[in-house]
């Protein structure tokens, strides 16, 4: 089992749709930045350096099932966890919490796919970037 990390973050003012809610293209934003931040803090390999190495990755599948709504002035805690490394995809599951209410909002699989950043085709996770994801 790998570990599992999490991110706090905060609902901005320009998340917010015509319903008074998180709108739901958001979510996808804030995975994100909680994926940025841990590659830093938590996998000690900050995207840049990854994409120095002429690697990134891109969303192959993304499945969010959403549970409750977020709103103004809301704060979440985002929890994600590699599931799976295989050749050239790696397979993350991610829960969002309400900070204050300690609910979940949304739980969610992502699949990314590693390319070379130069050819734009689907190359194979290197051994130490493997080892770097399954701590």
């Amino acid at each position: 089992m790998t570990s599992r990390f999490s991110s706090e973050l905060p609902v901005r003012p320009d998340d917010i749709d015509q319903f008074q809610h998180v709108h739901n293209s958001r979510y996808l934003d804030y995975i994100q930045a909680a994926r940025y931040h841990q590659m830093v803090n938590c996998y000690k390999m900050s995207m840049k350096e990854f994409m120095d190495r002429g690697f990134g990755f891109v969303v192959k599948k993304a499945t969010l099932n959403f549970k409750r709504a977020l709103v103004m002035g809301d704060e979440m805690i985002v929890h994600t966890q590699v599931r799976e490394i295989s050749h050239t995809d790696i397979i993350i599951d991610v829960e969002i919490f309400h900070k204050a209410k300690n609910k979940l909002v949304l739980d969610a699989e992502m699949i990314y796919t590693m390319i070379n950043l130069e050819t734009g085709w689907s190359e194979k996770i290197p051994d130490d970037v493997r080892e770097k994801y399954l701590v």
